[in-house]
């Protein structure tokens, strides 16, 4: 079996430019001009990359990633922390909004608090990490809720029974579904109160390398700064975090 030695830095930026090529286009024309290098050069470096496994297929079929490229790519992105890869974004995110910032994890029908990073005010929120929230009631789990089919939201429903949190938490299927729709078509929701009373937050979902919506971020408040929805107006930057964090995480970008 061949070997990929790297006798030179030229020769492995090399094989490193067509490894690139060849997992964006499966056309052996498209890798040619994408590398940028001579045809020969391209079908010699495809050759060995397909015997050691890191790219699969042909010039005839097409070519894509290999047996051995997945396996070490879902070792990594299986590796990949939350808490790690998403602390210099919250950081960010805190400073530019100067409001609480949360990030959660799917665990079951609930979410768990992975991050808390309080922000410049006074007051702190009396959530903690660890502590784990309904999905229903809370605006990081409503943004996960958003990706759900009417089936899942369904049993949900029918397991969780919509158990209030206060006079404005959902309790109703069709408050669910309602609640739902309207993040898939805004691509954010909102906690206004619903969790617990005098406590606001704009959330967005974050996805894994897989494209689930496996996290939450929040960007809170109290009701008494940020009255009404105006915590929407934070909307975008929560959008943007969370896209950043889901790329950082290996998921692609989403249209």
């Amino acid at each position: 079996m061949a070997t990929l030695h790297a006798p030179s830095t030229g020769a492995s930026h090399k094989v490193l430019r067509v490894l690139e090529a060849a997992l964006l286009h499966p056309r052996f024309t498209d890798i040619v001009d994408e590398s940028g290098l001579p045809k020969s050069t391209v079908h010699r470096i495809l050759s060995s990359l397909v015997e050691e496994g890191y790219v699969s297929g042909d010039a005839e079929n097409g070519y894509r990633a290999g047996r051995r490229f997945m396996s070490l790519a879902g070792l990594v992105l299986g590796a990949a922390d939350i808490t790690t890869a998403a602390r210099d974004v919250v950081d960010r995110l805190v400073r530019d909004v100067d409001c609480t910032i949360h990030v959660g994890a799917l665990s079951g029908d609930e979410m768990v608090y992975v991050i808390r990073e309080d922000s410049s005010k006074p007051y702190r929120m009396k959530s903690r990490v660890g502590l784990s929230i309904p999905l229903h009631s809370s605006g990081m789990g409503k943004a996960v809720l958003g990706e759900w089919s009417e089936a899942d939201l369904r049993g949900y429903a029918e397991r969780t029974g919509l158990p209030a949190r206060t006079d404005a938490t959902i309790t109703t299927v069709d408050g669910l579904l309602a609640a739902a729709a309207e993040v898939r078509e805004r691509g954010y929701a909102l906690d206004l109160s619903e969790n617990e009373v005098g406590t606001v937050c704009v959330s967005a979902a974050i996805h894994d390398y897989t494209g689930r919506a496996t996290h939450g971020i929040s960007i809170s408040s109290i009701a008494l700064e940020h009255p009404g929805d105006t915590i929407a107006a934070f909307a975008p930057q929560a959008m943007a975090a969370a896209a950043e964090i889901s790329a950082l995480l290996g998921a692609q970008p989403r249209g």
